[in-house]
């Protein structure tokens, strides 16, 4: 199995998360910032994991650009979504950035392997919660695990 992991990251903590799900996975797996992923790096994987910081309940402008950028690439893709958010009660009200991901790739017919899934930050510039790393790392190991089975 070939995975990426593409996230954005406005101060560090999703970064963390994606370098976290990305050692989980054997093979290598990098995580790339959506600055630097293209179209034509989809072409060589079978599973694409994407996170973003969740803001005003949507991901970044930057995921949400990246996103329509590799639509026709993606189509048969299996995805995998994450966001940091705060665990607030208001901030629900809005929705989490991993829902929005995993609902624009299953509108373009890729397959999300997954429920969308979230990392805690403490306020909104971080730090992440204690042991969210490790369940990061935790969850990139059971994707890498389920992904492989199902092929």
């Amino acid at each position: 199995m070939k995975a990426l992991v593409v996230f954005d990251s406005v101060a560090g903590n999703t970064r963390k998360i994606a370098e976290a799900i990305a050692s989980g996975i054997a093979g290598g797996t990098k995580a790339v910032s959506v600055g630097s992923a293209e179209a034509k790096d989809l072409g060589r994987v079978s599973l694409l994991i994407v996170g973003s910081p969740t803001y005003g309940g949507r991901p970044t402008e930057a995921m949400q650009n990246f996103m329509a950028s590799v639509e026709s690439s993606a189509r048969d893709l299996s995805i995998a979504a994450f966001d940091t958010r705060l665990r607030m009660k208001f901030v629900r009200l809005f929705g989490f950035a991993a829902d929005k991901i995993a609902d624009r790739f299953r509108q373009i017919g890729s397959t999300v392997e997954e429920k969308p899934t979230g990392f805690i930050v403490t306020g909104r510039t971080g730090p992440l919660a204690e042991g969210e790393l490790e369940r990061a790392s935790a969850w990139g190991q059971e994707l890498s695990k389920k992904h492989t089975q199902g092929r």
